[in-house]
């Protein structure tokens, strides 16, 4: 059973729920969470290392969720991928803020479907983006003194052995069966790009290539429509991550490339990474985590109805206070000016 009036974590006990749900205790500690997984005693275990909350199985087959009728909650987080849409619409009926990160940009159509089929409903965040939109929030927050920005290009190196749990596998696994192109902006025009265009050579922290590609995902639309750019590219490669080749853990890197203008027009050019030691789990729990804060109002103004991105709700100074909290760092790159 659910606990009253708390958020229900749909894969609570998976890496990126019970990271969200950690960083939800801390910053509110007298928040309720209800922590639903497939597996009870998973899920009780997650609970009781956060205090103040409960576990409960949960049927995503189910309308219902296989949940008690009794249960109220305050919003609905699926913290993994939902393929029958029984979250979103377990929200909608009970008119609970919804926020969803397994989607992709590949899958996110039956979302904005089921969200512009009511539009007066419940406030629905699609954060499919690279860690729940933190790549997004961390961007615009380094582009802050631009004046107008020509090109963004991103390149996000994920360790190998940092590719999340079984459900994160299993995502990436998805949404490249769906399709390897990958889609940027290229003079103001979203582009499907493939082979041999799509490869390409993710530069690390420390100047290892890593090979990579573009990659289809929704942090392009967000940054090129919230900024202007008129060319915008994702490039995502899995390898070694330069914090392990020195001997220590995976970490997570996010290259950051912008070419615009400064104050008075002045050409300007940024090249930073966003690194963190532990690896994406930090960043993508973050990035829940702001999401939900926002959902429920505990920042912020109210929510309306209709369906929102992170960088639409979301300060990008404070996400990178948040940032610093949990360790990330912004870090010039070798050839920044």
């Amino acid at each position: 059973m659910g606990q009253p009036n708390s958020v229900l974590i749909l894969g609570g006990s998976g890496q990126a729920g019970a990271g969200a749900a950690a960083v939800l205790r801390r910053w509110h500690p007298e928040l309720p969470l209800t922590i639903a997984g497939r597996d009870f005693g998973r899920a009780q275990r997650v609970a009781d290392e956060l205090g103040a909350a409960t576990a409960a199985t949960v049927d995503l087959r189910r309308g219902d969720l296989g949940l008690s009728t009794d249960g109220e909650y305050l919003a609905v987080v699926a913290a993994l991928w939902d393929n029958r849409l029984q979250g979103l619409r377990y929200a909608q009926e009970r008119g609970l803020p919804y926020l969803s990160i397994s989607s992709g940009l590949v899958d996110i159509a039956p979302e904005i479907v089921a969200s512009a089929q009511r539009p007066s409903g419940p406030p629905v965040l699609v954060a499919s983006h690279f860690c729940a939109g933190i790549g997004v929030l961390a961007t615009l927050y380094a582009t802050r003194e631009f004046e107008r920005i020509d090109t963004i290009r991103i390149g996000a190196v994920l360790d190998e052995l940092d590719a999340g749990g079984p459900a994160g596998l299993a995502d990436l696994e998805r949404w490249a069966t769906a399709t390897s192109a990958g889609l940027v902006r290229r003079d103001g025009v979203f582009t499907w790009v493939a082979e041999p265009d799509a490869r390409t050579d993710v530069p690390s922290t420390d100047g290892i290539l890593v090979p990579g590609q573009s990659i289809a995902i929704l942090d392009v639309p967000s940054l090129a429509l919230a900024t202007g750019a008129p060319n915008v590219r994702f490039d995502f490669a899995v390898g070694e991550s330069a914090r392990r080749r020195r001997g220590g853990p995976a970490s997570v890197e996010v290259r950051i490339d912008v070419e615009g203008t400064g104050p008075g027009g002045q050409p300007r050019s940024l090249h930073r990474y966003l690194v963190h030691p532990e690896g994406q789990r930090p960043l993508t729990a973050l990035g829940i985590a702001l999401g939900v804060e926002r959902l429920l109002g505990l920042r912020g103004e109210a929510v309306p109805p209709g369906v929102h991105t992170p960088e639409a709700l979301l300060d990008p100074s404070y996400a990178a206070e948040r940032l610093a909290e949990i360790g990330a760092e912004f870090v010039d790159a070798p050839d920044d000016e």
